[in-house]
């Protein structure tokens, strides 16, 4: 037990660390990274994953392969000699994948959406906020692949940490599998986190007097969101069966920490749920603040078309071509008809401004 203790520290430090000396040039297009680890210690000089799979089936240990974006054709020398089942090299190759956790005969199969928060000066109906990636898994009792989609969630990082941790390593190939779900899950936090700022930001706007078009803003927000829930919820289920459902190929002490990482998620769903409930309330508070401003508006207009219907019915009356009219022939009669008129206008405007109306 003591030599997983350590194991979050190990994965979560808050400083990068610097990759170590022993650390070979990718290899082919999509190798990134291959390595042997026994005893929890990288071996030095297998870089090539031939190599790396001989040394492993002869002497013990695993070996841990990162690939990049790989295709069909550079994938299926390492599925043919691990024995990887052909329905998940195929979801590997073409990635677009819901987070899942998958069992062929002796190997798990899990995939994870990477989601990293994208910087704008300002936020945008149209700016992109959330981007997504995947990472998959192939996990036996000898090796791990992990293959990586997208332009973020390097696992070059982690790696280091894992072999600057030691003994670590020693628990087997499932120790990788919890520091890439610690990594990613870490990553929703510090996603989510971001968002709120953003939430906050719109929220200010929108009750600050100033959001009278901030309904694009705050749909965009809704949509970037939903990419960070694609990501997360369906997650849940695969972490769970990590955390209480004994594997082969997943070491007992290794499983409790994956109980840690499903708290964490369960605390993301949290938050994204009640992000998704409070944008909704801010656009429906926008609109209503859209619908006052116009009511606003309209009793305005209301107001001042009153007013001067006054002079406009005495004007239409008195532009009549009847022979007899009262007050035609009188000379107080242009006076008194315009006094009256500014007089009933000025009325008018005072009760309507005491009203509120203008």
């Amino acid at each position: 037990m003591s030599m997983i203790r350590d194991l979050r520290a190990a994965v979560r430090p808050h400083r990068r660390a610097p990759l170590p000396a022993h650390t070979p040039a990718p290899t082919g297009n999509c190798v990134v990274d291959c390595a042997v680890y026994r005893d929890g210690r990288r071996l030095d000089g297998y870089a090539n994953p031939d190599s790396a799979i001989h040394e492993v089936r002869a002497g013990g240990g695993f070996v841990w392969i990162g690939l990049h974006e790989p295709s069909a054709l550079e994938l299926s020398g390492i599925a043919e000699r691990f024995g990887l089942h052909p329905l998940a090299v195929e979801d590997a190759v073409h990635a677009h994948q819901r987070p899942k956790l998958e069992r062929y005969d002796d190997t798990l199969f899990a995939v994870f959406k990477t989601v990293t928060y994208v910087e704008h000066e300002q936020l945008s109906a149209t700016s992109e906020i959330v981007e997504t990636g995947e990472i998959m898994v192939f996990l036996g009792n000898d090796f791990v692949v992990t293959v990586r989609h997208g332009r973020h969630g390097a696992l070059g990082e982690l790696r280091c940490r894992l072999e600057d941790g030691g003994e670590l390593l020693a628990a087997g190939p499932s120790a990788v599998l919890h520091a890439v779900a610690d990594r990613v899950v870490d990553t929703y936090l510090d996603v989510a986190q971001l968002i709120q700022d953003d939430i906050d930001q719109v929220e200010n706007d929108v009750f600050g007097g100033g959001g009278a078009g901030d309904a694009g803003r705050i749909y965009q927000l809704k949509r970037e969101l939903l990419e960070l829930k694609r990501a997360v919820a369906p997650l849940a289920r695969p972490l769970h069966q990590l955390a209480e459902r004994p594997m082969r190929q997943v070491h007992p002490d290794i499983r409790e920490y994956f109980r840690d990482v499903e708290d964490h998620l369960s605390r993301v769903s949290e938050q994204v749920a009640s992000f998704d409930e409070l944008l909704t309330s801010i656009l429906q508070a926008n609109l209503a603040q859209v619908t006052v401003a116009q009511n606003e508006d309209m009793r305005k207009i209301s107001a001042w078309v009153a007013i001067f219907a006054v002079p406009t019915m005495i004007a239409g009356v008195y532009g009549m071509n009847f022979e007899y009219m009262p007050e035609l022939k009188w000379r107080y009669g242009y006076p008194m008809t315009m006094s009256v008129t500014l007089l009933v206008c000025t009325l008018m405007h005072r009760g309507f401004r005491r009203n509120g109306w203008l």
